[in-house]
């Protein structure tokens, strides 16, 4: 498998700060727990979500901090630091965008979790992409930064898919299509070959 992690391959540190206390912030703290080397250090949000200094996620018995988003460079410096912010939906496509914008202003690198349960190809995947199991990516797709693939889909070959954007479960991609950014695709969507799907758009369930 070949991951284009952007600045992350030169970072030095491990160290890493999720964003979000929801349910999603539990997955990533799941998986990343089992699948990878990353030392999670604690949780981020803004500051008028912030109504706790610490965290438990399920199944775990660590109590971590949470940190104020708007201040977080100030005790927690992009050099020492990484960030992941995995949340979904067809609103949060935006949300998350805007928070992957900021920490990229604040000068902070995101890393992105593949699963090792995922079929990949060689494919070039950018920043803070959450790509979770049996998801088929076929050779010479391309997957921007900010994409979300939930579990057991297939991409097919020679596609593009761009930046902000969510695949829900089970959605069949044929190859030579091109999915342009912040769309939604609904659960067992079925996009034929060569097909473009614009900006924003959402494909409903089936």
């Amino acid at each position: 498998m070949t991951i284009n992690f952007m600045n992350t391959q030169y970072m030095s540190t491990n160290k890493l700060i999720i964003f979000g206390t929801l349910d999603l912030a539990e997955l990533a703290h799941y998986y990343l727990s089992k699948d990878s080397n990353y030392e999670i250090v604690g949780f981020t949000v803004n500051k008028e979500y912030l109504d706790n200094e610490f965290f438990t996620p399920r199944g775990s018995k660590i109590k971590y901090p949470v940190f104020e988003f708007e201040t977080l460079e100030s005790n927690y410096p992009p050099s020492e630091y990484l960030l992941f912010a995995p949340m979904t939906g067809s609103k949060m496509n935006t949300i998350r965008k805007k928070i992957y914008e900021e920490g990229k202003r604040k000068g902070y690198s995101f890393i992105s979790y593949v699963s090792p349960k995922a079929t990949v190809c060689d494919n070039k995947i950018g920043e803070n992409c959450f790509i979770l199991e049996d998801n088929t990516l076929q050779p010479f797709t391309k997957i921007g930064n900010n994409v979300i693939l939930w579990s057991g889909n297939h991409i097919g070959h020679q596609s593009v898919i761009e930046d902000n954007i969510f695949f829900t479960s089970h959605v069949v991609m044929s190859g030579h299509c091109h999915i342009k950014k912040g769309a939604f695709l609904g659960v067992n969507a079925c996009i034929r070959d060569g097909v473009t799907i614009g900006e924003n758009c959402i494909i409903g369930m089936g």
